[in-house]
Parts: structure tokens; C-alpha cells; sequence
């Protein structure tokens, strides 16, 4: 079982390789934005809220080689925010209205759902795109409800959750590794 799982995660990672060149040319945009006092917003429930939160961790902190920290959020980790939005607004609206509380335009948001059916990371992004901030979806295979309301988006054909997790943190890493390139950091 455990050998199916690795074969599954290899083939999922060789495929993942095609898709260097966006990982890529989405650290040098996200360089342009935190550079020039943008911020990041990231949202997921679940396995994907903690890959979320491990983006900002990240960037806040740092990936590989020290740097200034820079401006990300993940939307999640204030719990006395998601909760007071969930008790008065409903959860459909947990990330939507902290995307109107602290989103600018120009901002990145990182949406990730490896359904890319979760409602309210889909009303996130469809808040984000209204406000004139970039999103960019992480999902399972595609296309679905996410990818259709985000700007671009990676889409991981993978035959199980677990799988398209572990490939969303190979982005994530990839991600930030061209960030810091593009930011000048030393490898």
C-alpha cells in the first residue's frame, strides 16, 4: 500500500515538472507585489489551511536564507475573527470578508481547496478578483468551481487528497524559491 502511495506521488511530481515555468513566473509577480509593499493573503480549510499557513510561515519568516520579512496572512489563523465571522456572517463568508478587511488592490491571494469545490474559498477568490487582487487557486484536478473564478491556477491530477497535498507543498516550496530568486536572495 505504502509503495502505491510514493508510485502515485512520484508520477504526480514528474507531471508537476511541466508546470515549473508558472510556479516561476508566479514568484517574480509576487516579488513585484511584496516588494513594493503588497501582501499575500492565503486561505483553505482543513490539510489546505495548513498548507496555507505553512506559505505565510514562509514568507514571514523565511524559506531558505535570511531576507526581510514580508506581508502575508493566512486567513485561517486569526480564530477569533473566523469564529465571530462564522457566528454573525455564516461560514460561506470566513474568508470572503477578511479578504475585504485586509486585501488591497494589486494583492495576492493564494486560494487553495483540493476539491476546488470548498464554498467558501470560492467566495475568497470571487471577493479577491472584485477588489482587483490577484488570485491564484491550488487544487485537486480541474477544471472546477475555483480554477473558474481565479486568475490562474495549478491543478494537481492526483489520485487522492493526500497526494494532491504533498504536490501543493512542492508548489508552495517551488514558490517561494523563486521568490527569493527574484528578490535577489542568495540561494
Amino acid at each position: 500500500m505504502i509503495e502505491e502511495r510514493f508510485a502515485a506521488l512520484a508520477a504526480t511530481m514528474r507531471d508537476l515538472t511541466a508546470l515549473a515555468p508558472r510556479i516561476e513566473a508566479w514568484g517574480r509577480h509576487l516579488a513585484e507585489v511584496l516588494g513594493a509593499g503588497g501582501r499575500l493573503l492565503a486561505c483553505g480549510n482543513g490539510g489546505s489551511a495548513a498548507e496555507a499557513q505553512h506559505l505565510t510561515g514562509e514568507l514571514v519568516g523565511r524559506f531558505v536564507n535570511d531576507r526581510q520579512p514580508l506581508s502575508a496572512i493566512a486567513l485561517h489563523a486569526d480564530t477569533s475573527a473566523a469564529t465571530a465571522i462564522v457566528n454573525d456572517y455564516g461560514d460561506q463568508e470566513v474568508f470572503a470578508r477578511q479578504v475585504r478587511a485586509h486585501g488591497r488592490p494589486g494583492d495576492v491571494l493564494v486560494a487553495l481547496s483540493t476539491s476546488g469545490r470548498s464554498q467558501n474559498v470560492c467566495a475568497a477568490a470571487k471577493t479577491a478578483h472584485e477588489l482587483g487582487i490577484t488570485t491564484w487557486a491550488l487544487t485537486g484536478p480541474g477544471p472546477n468551481a475555483l480554477t473558474s473564478v481565479s486568475d490562474d491556477a495549478v491543478m494537481i491530477d492526483a489520485p487522492s487528497t493526500g497526494t494532491v497535498q504533498e504536490a501543493h507543498l512542492a508548489v508552495i516550496h517551488g514558490l517561494c524559491a523563486a521568490l527569493d530568486e527574484a528578490l535577489g536572495v542568495p540561494s
